[in-house]
């Protein structure tokens, strides 16, 4: 495992720790089977490129959580063209940190990143909850004759019998992922965008209770006023605040193990979203680490 350089990491920074690693970056441009506006390739340079200009102090916790937090970030190649060899080559990146006890943080890339992330959590033989903020339901066995299609990121993890899911803010499904979700309530417990001035906290708490969480966040959960630069932006969805609220009760509340950001699709003198995308996965790691530090 190799590690990048400050011009090449998350942050930029010198290891704010002299001992110990606690998260590990791993870009990973996939983009194979984007099916409408391309770019996800761009996605981790871009937000690794931006995080250079954030600032380091959290305004909720009061102190630099990279100060507190030794993040690095691993060199990769380029993906395989394939995306079944895609999702085994970061499986077993995945494993590699999982093996270091490490925290895996995936910057995608496409949505199919996630099924190699889980694949490899799967392997501890643990129940793990994933929470899918997303405005698609991923739940299609097969898009466009490809089973690991992004549109079937979700509908892979499902394979897999210890795993549930928790989506959140979506607003756009096929009649058949409609089907699967009716079927398979015991394990999909889908919190839809229209209903979201209604969303019942106390239950959501009750399910990731002490739970395992790892967190699969699609930019495309986010309303396209905020967030225009991805594959399909939906109207509807979520802003930045009420994000901010639902990680920090997934944080309080659980065990996070791993996450992932997908589908940027950076927009040529548009660096906002490469900024709130940044941003975000740098307030994830802060809220996570701040619950389990204390």
């Amino acid at each position: 495992m190799i590690f990048e350089n400050e011009k090449n990491k998350f942050l930029g920074i010198k290891d704010s720790k002299t001992t110990g690693t606690d998260v590990i970056i791993v870009p990973y441009p996939l983009e194979n089977s984007v099916c409408y506006r391309k770019g996800t390739r761009m996605g981790p340079k871009e937000i690794i490129k931006a995080s250079h200009q954030l600032e380091l102090y959290d305004e909720d916790l009061n102190y630099e959580p990279c100060s507190r937090i030794n993040i690095k970030t691993i060199k990769t190649n380029p993906p395989p063209r394939n995306n079944i060899e895609a999702v085994n080559e970061l499986e077993k990146i995945t494993t590699a940190i999982l093996n270091l006890n490490k925290f895996p943080f995936i910057f995608g890339g496409e949505h199919t990143i996630t099924v190699g992330a889980i694949n490899a959590f799967a392997k501890l033989k643990q129940p793990l909850t994933i929470v899918q903020f997303d405005a698609h339901a991923d739940l299609r066995n097969e898009y466009e004759s490809n089973n690991f299609s992004h549109a079937c990121s979700m509908r892979r993890c499902m394979d897999l019998k210890n795993i549930n899911i928790i989506p959140i803010g979506i607003r756009s499904l096929s009649k058949s992922e409609a089907i699967f979700l009716e079927k398979n309530r015991n394990r999909i417990n889908t919190f839809f965008a229209k209903d979201k001035d209604d969303w019942d906290i106390k239950k959501f708490i009750e399910m990731i209770k002490n739970k395992n969480i790892y967190i699969t966040f699609d930019v495309d959960a986010l309303d396209s006023s905020i967030m225009p630069a991805t594959g399909t932006p939906e109207p509807g969805g979520l802003l930045w605040d009420e994000v901010i609220k639902l990680i920090k009760i997934i944080s309080t509340n659980s065990n996070v193990v791993g996450a992932d950001i997908n589908e940027l699709a950076p927009i040529k003198n548009l660096d906002s979203c490469n900024f709130l995308t940044a941003k975000l996965a740098y307030k994830i790691i802060s809220l996570v680490f701040h619950s389990k530090q204390r």
